[in-house]
């Protein structure tokens, strides 16, 4: 028996004429924390909104715990969405604010009362229950929607980009207050989101999502350290990606000769391309050479951009290493070892 719980089958969502996702499938087990990651327009908050019911499909199916859904209204899926605004009523108190799904469903009295207090004491609000939005900070705020939708009991909780309000400090209390309420709670979670370390951070699993599709799914490790194709290298932080050409890199002025086999990768095919982090880029040795055009410290590290025969190269070296002036001429190297090899580069 499959452990599918949200099922999404050749599903296709238009605006219009303007198709945006196009026959997407994708299986999400009960209890998992999911991210749909990817640029602006790449079709995760269309995908997101056809499971919270605000868009119909033009066609596929969605199933959610065995059943279909796909055109069962918005009220009556039993999925919750947590705003990127927080969409809090400005007039009412934590308390009332949390209260407001579960009074539209006929709960009132201890009953209410009960799953009000559970539902703001589980995000740390038990203090702040007679405080109005205005009184509370964009952390508290966020903690609030989150308890307003969680009360409700969704079978799925969707999160539009959940911490994109937020200040760096606040953005890691709230990653790390999102993973203890999905953990305690075994909510089914997908947020949806374009920074790749929030992404990497909270999520069981990443749905990187380009142009209507999917591009790779994988555990963070997976898509951090063998990303599939050009695309998903690049948005992971593998800054240098080359295609390969009967095993050779596909630079601006010529084809460049390996100095060793193309590194093996758990597909059947050949690699189309290879990618390297900055930091995987040795300076200071090697078989190329490149000029300084670029240099930035960045705490424990230094960022250089060359300009080399094979197109701009970026590395990162230890900070405490000598630094090298913009102009300077320097050796370096692309170890053959360290590299991502792609089974796609477009």
């Amino acid at each position: 028996m499959s452990d599918t719980y949200l099922q999404l089958d050749k599903l296709t969502l238009a605006y219009g004429d303007t198709v945006a996702v196009k026959d997407l499938d994708l299986s999400i087990k009960k209890g998992e924390l999911v991210a749909l990651l990817g640029p602006s327009g790449c079709g995760k908050t269309t995908t997101m909104r056809s499971i919270a019911g605000l868009l119909n499909p033009a066609s596929g199916r969605i199933t959610l715990d065995g059943a279909d859904i796909t055109r069962v209204s918005a009220n009556k899926r039993n999925v919750g969405l947590v705003f990127q605004s927080y969409a809090l009523f400005p007039h009412l108190t934590v308390y009332e604010n949390v209260a407001f799904g579960l009074r539209l469903k006929g709960v009132s009295g201890q009953d209410l009362d009960a799953k009000v207090t559970s539902g703001i004491k589980s995000v740390g609000l038990a203090s702040f229950a007679a405080r109005k939005p205005g009184e509370l900070s964009g952390g508290q705020q966020q903690r609030v929607a989150l308890a307003r939708s969680m009360v409700m009991e969704p079978k799925v909780l969707l999160l539009d980009e959940p911490l994109s309000n937020l200040d760096a400090r606040l953005r890691l209390e709230m990653r790390a207050e999102l993973q203890r309420v999905q953990k305690e709670t075994g909510v089914t979670m997908i947020f949806v989101t374009h920074d790749q370390i929030e992404a990497l951070a909270l999520a069981d699993r990443i749905v990187v999502m380009l142009n209507g599709g999917i591009e790779q799914i994988g555990t963070p490790e997976e898509i951090y350290n063998k990303p599939v194709s050009a695309f998903v290298a690049d948005f992971v932080g593998f800054e240098n990606v080359f295609a390969l050409e009967n095993g050779k890199l596909v630079t601006p002025n010529a084809l460049v000769e390996l100095s060793a086999p193309v590194p093996q990768i758990p597909v059947p095919m050949a690699a189309k391309g290879l990618a390297w982090r900055p930091r995987m880029v040795i300076l200071g040795s090697g078989p190329f050479q490149g000029t300084v055009r670029g240099t930035s410290f960045a705490g424990n590290v230094r960022e250089y951009l060359l300009d080399t025969p094979l197109g701009p190269i970026k590395a990162e070296v230890d900070a405490g290493e000598p630094s090298h002036a913009i102009g300077a001429t320097l050796a370096f190297d692309l170890p053959l070892g360290a590299a991502a090899p792609l089974s796609r580069y477009r």
